[in-house]
């Protein structure tokens, strides 16, 4: 019994870090810029955006407009850092820190969302992007000087 226990936490084991982080760098950046392209229309914030953001997210400390420019440009672009694993711990922390945001103001009842889309940021944030990813090549790059 422990020897195919054994066997079977090898196999575990030997998923790579590589693909793990591929992945949740993958659909963690997707859930985000799909929702960037709910707020625009063209290169313009569409009116419901605005709407949203000043009587449903009420996001305190910021403007609503200002709350609206900000967290738009922030789901349409660190994704993109987060696919190329470029600078992928701070696209992380940044794509934690609305999820905080959203959390705590927006939708408080949906922790569970949001927790996923968290153990995805801190795993990014603690272990990097992987080995298929732009900050391992430049890594790699700099080491060998």
């Amino acid at each position: 019994m422990t020897t195919l226990l054994s066997k079977f936490i090898g196999l575990f084991e030997r998923i790579p870090y590589a693909l793990i982080a591929l992945l949740a760098r993958f659909i963690i950046g997707l859930v985000f810029f799909k929702s960037g392209l709910t707020k625009v229309d063209g290169f313009a914030l569409k009116d419901a955006t605005f709407f949203l953001f000043a009587q449903e997210y009420k996001v305190p400390l910021l403007p609503p407009a200002l709350a609206a420019y900000l967290s738009t440009a922030a789901e349409l672009s660190l994704p993109w850092l987060l696919w190329l694993g470029l600078g992928a711990r701070f696209a992380a922390l940044g794509l934690f820190c609305m999820t905080a945001v959203i959390q705590t103001f927006v939708y408080p009842d949906a922790y569970i969302t949001h927790g996923l889309w968290a153990i995805g940021l801190l795993l990014i944030m603690k272990f990097g992007a992987g080995a298929v990813s732009l900050d391992h090549l430049i890594r790699r790059m700099h080491d060998k000087r």
